[in-house]
């Protein structure tokens, strides 16, 4: 069934808007006229379009964008109405009416649309793979098998909560040392650029021999202001190089690597690895997922080739009958006190439980890790800083300090 949106008078001649879905469209028509509305305008929602291939927007990034934060509230506004017994079909009515979200509003009528025709809620959201995860589809799906969809609706929401604010935290601490970077390279910019070739301009017409230092950036001074068109488009040619290396397999996998391996930010982006790792997996673990669907999942949530191949290779040899522990035991990514808890959970039966502690354990070291990351880069990048400057100084000031000394 086609689901349309709408523009209407009502009897009070007030604008309205909404979607509502129908046969056809006389017959969306005649439903908003029984609304006590007066049709305007009419059409077939666009989201519909995409997916059926027959229309959409020229341009996607001008639509109306979905956040994860706006998911994460659908869920668990959706997991509130199935606990108070509300059926699935007037529940999702209900989120439709309350969104404000244009396109989320869209998408819900059209999985409501879906299941009122027959179809599972996990088949409707796996149509609309750009919003929901295969994560979230595949506890849905454990969700509604087991009967207690509303249940694992909570812990979704709880999920995504605490990745968003685990993003939230890198972020944060990263928006200090980018802005000094920033502003930082625009001060040098401008010293080397305009005040450097106006002092530069007064030592040569003295005609008096200059330090190396001062020729140095004089130098680097005329380059830039001649060639500064060359410099950005050597950047930009560097980086365009970068992003088509990563993407090749070999790429990726260096890449991987480097960011484990780098100095410092490498152990913080190891540990929210292992953070996505257990919370995930213990996640659909408490959902019913099956073991060895769920570790399939989650190699695909850790995002990193090197833990991912860890993940693969744990993956057969568990379905060659030996233990998680055994798998993951020789992999250099997974700590000693990782793989013992989870041998903890193994033996006792709880994997899911001990998964769950495990996850909050790290998600502690990775606030300390964070923190103490951004403690040692800002005052690392103010070191920079003064060096780059002290140059600058000591450049303009050696001829001075020379010239003086003839003067005595």
């Amino acid at each position: 069934m086609p689901v349309y949106e709408y523009k209407a008078l009502d009897d009070q001649g007030r604008s309205r808007k909404g979607i509502i879905d129908a046969d056809s469209e006389s017959s969306a028509r005649v439903r908003i006229r029984t609304l006590g509305q007066y049709p305007v305008e009419i059409r077939e929602s666009l989201a519909r379009k995409r997916k059926t291939g027959t229309g959409g927007l020229p341009f996607p990034f001008l639509s109306e964008r979905v956040r994860s934060n706006e998911i994460h509230m659908l869920t668990r506004q959706l997991a509130t109405l199935l606990g108070a017994g509300i059926p699935l079909v007037p529940a999702l009515s209900s989120l439709v009416v309350q969104t404000k979200n244009t396109m989320l509003k869209k998408v819900i009528a059209e999985i409501k649309e879906s299941v009122n025709e027959g179809n599972s809620l996990t088949n409707a959201m796996a149509s609309h793979l750009k919003f929901f995860s295969n994560v979230y589809v595949n506890m849905i799906r454990a969700g509604e098998a087991s009967g207690s969809l509303d249940v694992v609706l909570e812990r979704l929401a709880d999920f995504g909560e605490k990745q968003e604010t685990l993003k939230g935290r890198l972020k944060a601490a990263l928006i200090y040392p980018a802005f000094m970077a920033i502003v930082g390279i625009g001060i040098l910019s401008f010293l080397i650029t305009y005040i450097v070739p106006n002092i530069a301009k007064v030592f040569t017409d003295m005609k008096h021999a200059l330090p190396l230092p001062t020729l140095l950036l004089i130098g680097l001074s005329e380059f830039l202001k001649v060639y500064w068109w060359l410099v950005l488009l050597l950047t930009a040619g560097i980086a365009y190089s970068i992003r088509v290396f990563v993407q090749t397999e070999y790429g990726r996998a260096q890449w991987d690597l480097l960011k484990l391996k780098i100095p410092v930010s490498g152990s913080v982006f190891q540990k929210i690895i292992l953070v996505r790792f257990a919370s995930t997996l213990g996640s659909l673990l408490e959902s019913n997922v099956g073991l060895i669907t769920s570790m399939q999942i989650v190699k695909t949530i850790v995002n990193n080739t090197q833990i991912g191949g860890v993940v693969d290779g744990a993956i057969e040899q568990i379905r060659q009958g030996r233990s998680m522990t055994r798998s993951l035991e020789d992999s250099l990514w997974f700590p000693p006190m990782f793989v013992q808890m989870i041998a903890v959970g193994e033996q006792s039966g709880s994997l899911e439980v001990m998964l769950k502690k495990v996850s909050e354990a790290y998600e502690r070291d990775v606030d300390t890790a964070i923190m103490g990351m951004t403690s040692l880069i800002e005052p690392l990048m103010i070191v920079i800083m003064g060096m780059a400057v002290g140059f600058v100084v000591l450049s303009i000031l050696l001829p001075i300090f020379e010239m003086n000394q003839l003067v005595r």
